[in-house]
């Protein structure tokens, strides 16, 4: 099978990318920069109509992972590349009859600031959804299943919390603000947090590919299934990097209102680099989050083959490598 992977250079769309080759696909890349990943590899922008068209040309298969990532910028950002730029993936893969489609999109589209515990995929919604980035999502979400059709399923996976070896968002926040001295727990730390360990988030994605002809318009949330503390997470990654620091913990409605002050400073002075708290991210370190994993994992024929523990001695032997 001939496979289009956009943001095939992110954490889990490398691992994606090596799983598709293993197997025997033709696999095709397209990013902006380069990439030392196999496969057949073009450089170009999904806001640029005619080099997504390029990229979709013979493709049997989409599986769409690039996004405008982040908790600052201005919303055209956002918008210009999770809806915009998806939109072009969506109608260049029709144009080119390829027969699945795969989007990535986040449990934050149906996230409204309450707990989730033992939640399902419930609709996007942009109109609740916290922050440019998870309205952008949603509103590309929309637009994706809007697009299936008999002869171009898309299924759309909302991926929870994805870690492993290379991370920069969970992991890398985490041991960088530790190092720094500025490492802190929204609450006590007792809510009870999903995360999905990267390689079963590809396994899924490969997956959801495989079944796409008879899952076309659904929408599946993904985790490893084994919901843990926010205080325990937090350890156990300081643990596998060797280091041993406290959180402190500041009180939810400070981060909140802390998150609150520095969006206001970011958008006043046009920073575009993340900023250390949101009102967003105080929302949901102080909430549970946890998914029902059973509609998934009946309906893609798939099952968590690394969990926790052993992730967490694989993120502790990549830190002892030194690869870091």
């Amino acid at each position: 099978m001939k496979v289009l992977v956009t943001g095939a250079t992110s954490l889990v769309g490398r691992v994606t990318v090596r799983r598709l080759v293993d197997r025997g696909d033709e696999v095709t890349t397209l990013q902006r920069g380069t990439t030392d990943l196999p496969g057949r590899a073009l450089r170009g922008s999904l806001t640029d109509p005619d080099a997504v068209e390029r990229a979709c040309a013979g493709q049997d298969a989409v599986i769409h992972l690039a996004a405008r990532v982040g908790a600052a910028g201005p919303w055209s950002e956002f918008e210009r590349v999770n809806v915009t730029g998806t939109a072009n993936l969506l109608a260049a893969a029709r144009r080119a009859g390829a027969g699945a489609f795969v989007h990535v999109s986040s449990p934050s589209v149906a996230h409204a600031g309450r707990s989730l515990v033992g939640a399902e995929a419930d609709p996007a919604n942009p109109a609740t959804a916290r922050g440019a980035y998870a309205r952008s999502k949603a509103l590309g979400e929309r637009a994706a299943l809007a697009a299936s059709s008999p002869a171009m399923p898309v299924v759309v996976l909302r991926p929870h919390l994805i870690w492993g070896p290379g991370d920069t968002q969970l992991v890398g926040r985490v041991v960088d603000r530790a190092r720094r001295g500025r490492l802190a727990l929204v609450g006590p730390g007792t809510a009870l947090v999903d995360t999905l360990y990267v390689d079963n988030a590809a396994d899924a994605l490969v997956a959801a590919l495989d079944q796409a002809p008879r899952l076309g318009g659904r929408v599946f949330v993904l985790s490893n299934g084994q919901p843990r503390t926010a205080a325990e997470l937090t350890a156990r990654v300081l643990a596998a990097a060797g280091l041993t620091v406290t959180p402190r913990h500041v009180p939810r409605w400070l981060a909140v209102a802390g998150g609150s002050l520095v969006e206001q400073v970011w958008a006043r002075t046009g920073r575009t680099d993340d900023p250390p708290m949101t009102r967003f991210l105080a929302e949901q370190l102080a909430t549970a989050h946890w998914f029902r994993q059973a509609p998934a994992q009946a309906a893609l024929h798939w099952r968590p083959a690394v969990g926790l523990d052993e992730g967490f001695a694989r993120l502790a032997d990549w830190f002892r490598s030194g690869r870091v």
